[in-house]
């Protein structure tokens, strides 16, 4: 499996350098870039009518020796209500979803406390659970929030960011606007946006802990990032970069769409994504965001 961790890293290697360096900022400010952004994107008028959105597609992830096919659909109703359903074909198991509801969680199968042991500790109370639960919830959003930005290069009321412009990046296509997005518990990311086409290329942030490793884990999944002032503790790991490319903008109902993401973390490629089929505006399945299951 060595050979094949090698072929996905030679098909992304060379997209983007895996730091990108930030100048000093310009006379240029965060509502500039957004606003060219969106006219790039289809213009505020499509963007803003947008209320639902379905994505079908497959991600191919790496797990140490293996490369795991993930086919996924998303259905989102704007602004607050997301899920995502992921199927395994080489594995004997289930399919899962996972999002959010308003500040509920959605979760299917719905997780269960592990079984109490003699001798063992005591299962979780009911405050942790609430806990994992609203921690679920944040990681969702935080989600949700990172493939907002590579769609329409905005943030939505379920999670809002305000933006602040940092500088210039390079990168191989010519140069990038750096925008710092800021959003609750502690979320900062970057997204860079291209000088030229104006269409949004990357997401990066650092988070101390790596991707998580559930069954299904979709493309973005995290868990939200244990940040305190000054960085981490001593002793706790270091922070990693982690980075979002958006490619293959095509033509979708008026809009540009990005059909490919690739996920690295510091130097290696973790996931590639591609979109298969955008369906703007079309009727979600209402069950898909029962937080009572």
């Amino acid at each position: 499996m060595r050979a094949l961790h090698r072929v996905v890293m030679m098909m992304t290697v060379g997209l983007f350098p895996t730091s990108i360096p930030v100048a000093s900022a310009q006379a240029i400010d965060a509502a500039s870039v957004l606003t060219q952004a969106h006219d790039a994107l289809g213009g505020d008028a499509r963007i803003t009518n947008v209320r639902t959105f379905i994505v079908t597609g497959r991600t191919r992830q790496i797990r140490g020796e293996n490369l795991v096919p993930i086919e996924f659909e998303i259905q989102a109703q704007l602004p607050d209500k997301y899920s995502r359903r992921d199927e395994f074909p080489a594995q004997d198991a289930g399919p899962q979803i996972s999002g959010f509801s308003g500040d509920d969680p959605v979760q299917i199968p719905r997780p269960s406390p592990p079984p109490a042991r003699p001798g063992g500790p005591p299962p979780p109370s009911a405050e942790q659970q609430e806990a994992a639960a609203r921690a679920r919830v944040i990681a969702a959003k935080q989600d949700f929030a990172r493939l907002i930005l590579g769609m329409f290069a905005q943030s939505v009321t379920a999670y809002p960011l305000t933006f602040t412009y940092t500088g210039e990046a390079e990168a191989p296509q010519g140069k990038a606007h750096v925008l710092e997005a800021r959003g609750p518990a502690n979320f900062t990311v970057r997204l860079f946006v291209d000088a030229t086409t104006h269409l949004p290329l990357m997401v990066s942030w650092q988070q101390v802990a790596p991707p998580a490793r559930r069954g299904a884990p979709p493309p973005q999944a995290a868990p939200p990032p244990a940040a305190t002032p000054g960085g981490p503790g001593r002793g706790a790991p270091p922070a990693v970069e982690h980075r979002l490319y958006f490619a293959d903008y095509r033509d979708v109902d008026g809009l540009k769409l990005p059909f490919r993401v690739r996920h690295a973390v510091a130097a290696d490629t973790i996931e590639e994504t591609t979109f298969d089929r955008f369906r703007i505006n079309a009727r979600v399945d209402v069950k898909r965001f029962d937080t009572s299951n």
